[in-house]
């Protein structure tokens, strides 16, 4: 796999990958700061692993024959106070929607989690990763 990232100007750059898809990135010295224009690496890579794993789910999901109505992924974390600043701590609280099997929504987290998500190994690799499941039976009016 191969990717290339080119600077566009000040502390934006362009991000694209092997299939052919591009990304704005913000390099901020402080990401944090407000109005940064565009997620930051770190930023990526929280939504680089809710991604992994939701895809996992979904397609275990749909294994199972399970209906889901909807789905999201919500991810908290902590990073190192010490450079690198990797992160240390990453929660994830998954919450599907639809009349599921609660075993069946546990176990297509659990083998994202413990096996198929390539992104949460690497990651857990330096931080604590730990998750929640949430079952609803309507999708919320958000």
């Amino acid at each position: 796999m191969k990717a290339s990232v080119k600077w566009v100007e000040d502390w934006t750059f362009i991000g694209r990958s092997q299939s052919g898809h591009s990304i704005v990135l913000g390099g901020r010295p402080n990401p944090e700061a407000e109005g940064s224009g565009a997620p930051s690496p770190m930023e990526l890579v929280l939504l680089a692993l809710g991604g992994c794993t939701a895809i996992d789910v979904v397609s275990i999901m749909e294994k199972k024959r399970q209906p889901i109505k909807g789905f999201e992924i919500n991810i908290d974390s902590e990073r190192a106070d010490d450079y690198p600043r990797v992160f240390s701590r990453v929660e994830l609280e998954y919450v599907l929607y639809g009349d599921l099997d609660p075993k069946a929504v546990d176990d297509a987290v659990q083998l994202s989690m413990e096996k198929y998500c390539s992104v949460s190994a690497m990651v857990e690799a330096k931080a604590k990763i730990s998750y929640r499941v949430r079952v609803e039976k309507e999708l919320s009016a958000k």
